[in-house]
């Protein structure tokens, strides 16, 4: 009789422990899914400048004329970098914003997923490249470029980019 008493507090307990982990589990689901909007009411700022925030606007040369673009061809311009492959996207911001270094860098990279995809919790994103050799090969150096660039064209609070030869082997990685 006392086994079958204690058997049945022991079950009575699990069941309090499932219920009760399904609960904060739902909770957690609950503040997740809460944060991944758009993150305008959260109070927080950035204080991260990004790649183009010290150009003057409107491109204005020293003697006074404008290179700037109409608005519509401008327009027509980001639609075209929207559609285009999130590898060519990040190609084109390094292309605009990056160094001469990250420039060569990123002109080896084929692919790039997960770039899309963000919620400052865990992001991760893969950039492949056309380099060979893997660790020991020679795109070692010019990963951590493409890191670094990547890092200036997307942020995250908690992101991981990691980069990849040819033949998917790691080649190094970095937070965004």
């Amino acid at each position: 009789m006392v086994v079958a008493a204690l058997g049945g507090d022991t079950v009575m307990g699990m069941k309090t422990k499932v219920a009760l982990g399904a609960v904060v589990g739902l909770v957690v689901i609950g503040a997740v899914s809460a944060n991944s909007g758009d993150g305008g009411g959260d109070g927080k700022s950035d204080s991260r400048t990004s790649a183009g925030a010290n150009e003057k606007p409107g491109d204005a040369k020293a003697d006074g004329g404008s290179d700037a673009k109409p608005a519509e061809d401008k327009a027509a311009e980001d639609k075209a970098v929207e559609k285009a492959s999130q590898a060519d996207q990040f190609k084109a911001f390094v292309r605009k914003n990056g160094t001469a270094a990250e420039k060569d860098a990123v002109s080896h990279v084929t692919k790039v997923q997960g770039a899309e995809e963000q919620n400052d919790i865990l992001d991760a994103a893969d950039v492949y490249t056309d380099f060979t050799g893997g660790i020991m090969g020679e795109g070692t150096g010019p990963a951590n470029l493409i890191a670094s660039a990547f890092a200036d064209w997307k942020q995250s609070e908690n992101g991981l980019v990691t980069i990849y030869d040819a033949e998917g082997e790691l080649l190094g990685n970095g937070e965004f």
